[in-house]
């Protein structure tokens, strides 16, 4: 075999590599919503912010802003103000109050062992303003998607460095609470609590298949 044949073989088992590596990033993230509580260094956050960062937004704004909570007592009191109004809600939607607890309960433990937890919100301070209501909405959901999109790269690089992370929504429905909680600017918009953290729990998924989900035209 000739050097150029030995080339073209590497580069093609490195190009499987790469490959594989990206489908086991992406088929294999999930959400972990146990930990072992130990903490999650500051350097590795850092780089896990700086992975959201790079996601695309829109007209290139990045209205993406984070807070970091790494405190335990702040976070047992974020989790103990939302897990207030949560539990007054679902009592006035008429749920037994034993369910109410054990929920509330599952929520408390998966917040307050996780190593960190980033609030992931958006300020619509850099965006274009209309006083069209159609307009103004579809940049509200511009910055929204940005976000997520900025969330998406946090959740994979979290993966990528052996942590686990869940997604909780739970701001969206107080976020003057959370505001409050966490001294943060008027302007920011909660979106999202991600929990991050060394896994205490190992999870499977699946998915539909592609062509339940696809149509081609």
């Amino acid at each position: 075999m000739n050097d150029a044949t030995l080339g073209n073989t590497h580069r093609l088992l490195e190009s499987r590599d790469r490959e594989a590596d990206f489908w086991n990033l992406i088929q294999g993230r999930r959400s972990i919503r146990r930990y072992d509580g130990r903490p999650v260094p500051r350097a590795l956050l850092e780089k896990l912010l700086s992975a959201a960062i790079w996601a695309p937004s829109a007209h290139n704004r990045q209205p993406w802003r984070f807070c970091v909570v790494i405190n335990p007592d702040l976070k047992a009191a974020l989790s103990l103000r939302m897990a207030a109004r949560w539990r007054q809600d679902m009592a006035a939607d008429g749920l037994d109050p034993e369910f109410i607890e054990r929920r509330i309960a599952i929520s408390h433990t998966r917040i307050t062992t996780a190593g960190a937890l980033i609030l992931a919100s958006l300020t619509m301070e850099d965006m274009d303003h209309y006083d069209d209501p159609a307009r103004a909405q579809a940049e509200q959901t511009m910055a929204i998607q940005s976000t997520a999109l900025a969330c998406q790269n946090l959740l994979l690089a979290a993966h990528h460095y052996g942590l686990g992370g869940c997604w909780m929504c739970a701001p969206l429905f107080v976020p003057e609470l959370v505001r409050e909680v966490l001294s943060l600017p008027e302007e920011w918009q909660p979106q999202a609590l991600i929990t991050l953290g060394y896994p205490a729990e190992s999870r499977e998924q699946t998915r539909e298949p592609l062509e339940s989900r696809v149509v081609w035209r």
